[in-house]
């Protein structure tokens, strides 16, 4: 089985670095409730793409003190693979994020569409924020991987608008599009957005309001999917195409 992964501030992975004392949260997870004793294999990783294989050295209540062997960095990937989801009930846009970041998301965007039931305003929407970023942290190390996706601001229509202008493709499931994604050729830099609506799906006003703005419609299949699967399922299908080659 593969070594757990554990998160650290940034700068703990200095170049030259061969010891590193894992405390706080991440130490106290690691120490009290794995229970890792001397000896292990750790990984450690700032979520910014600089990982190291690590051995506990010694184990105290609380923290451990690990002995750095091998230490890398992971060039930022290209291009960047841009989920802008759907607020959704049911936490359906939770589950939609923890797979995406499992199949290698660099950014989710929380998109309030016009027909997602869900609204964040004020406090509520300051925590449903604070829980998309925690669910994604928690999907980075179950998944050992080495960067941690960007969580943005919460998106309006406008602002989806302005994400797909700078974009080198843009591209929005729909179940009545006649191309299919597994059709679609990837650039080679910059930013591919995927847009998944939420339970009632796309209105006809955004679809035509995206499409204006350069978006290509385009379909997974012949069933319709949840909107926590749509996403997922489009990431896996673009990855077979471009990463996993």
């Amino acid at each position: 089985m593969t070594a757990p992964l554990f998160l650290v501030p940034a700068g703990t992975l200095a170049e030259g670095t061969t010891s590193v004392l894992l405390e706080g949260p991440e130490g106290r997870h690691a120490a009290d409730v794995q229970r890792l004793t001397e000896g292990e294999e750790v990984l450690i990783s700032d979520g910014a793409g600089r990982y190291a294989v690590c051995q506990v050295t010694q184990a105290r209540r609380g923290e451990l003190e690990l002995a750095v062997h091998d230490l890398r960095e992971l060039p930022q990937p290209s291009p960047r693979l841009v989920l802008i989801q759907a607020l959704a009930k049911g936490e359906r846009d939770l589950m939609a994020i923890e797979a995406a970041t499992e199949l290698d998301v660099d950014e989710v965007v929380p998109w309030q569409a016009d027909r997602s039931i869900v609204r964040w305003r004020g406090d509520r929407g300051t925590k449903a924020h604070r829980k998309w970023e925690q669910t994604v942290l928690t999907a980075t190390k179950q998944s050992r991987r080495a960067r941690v996706p960007v969580v943005a601001e919460p998106a309006t229509r406008h602002t989806v608008l302005g994400r797909i202008g700078g974009a080198a493709l843009a591209l929005v499931l729909h179940e009545e599009a006649q191309e299919s994604i597994g059709a679609i050729d990837l650039p080679a830099a910059g930013d591919v957005l995927l847009v998944v609506g939420p339970e009632g799906g796309i209105s006809p006003e955004e679809l035509a309001a995206f499409t204006d703005a350069g978006a290509r419609p385009v379909r997974l299949g012949s069933t319709v999917l949840r909107t926590s699967t749509a996403g997922p399922a489009a990431l896996a299908v673009l990855n077979a195409r471009g990463r996993w080659r």
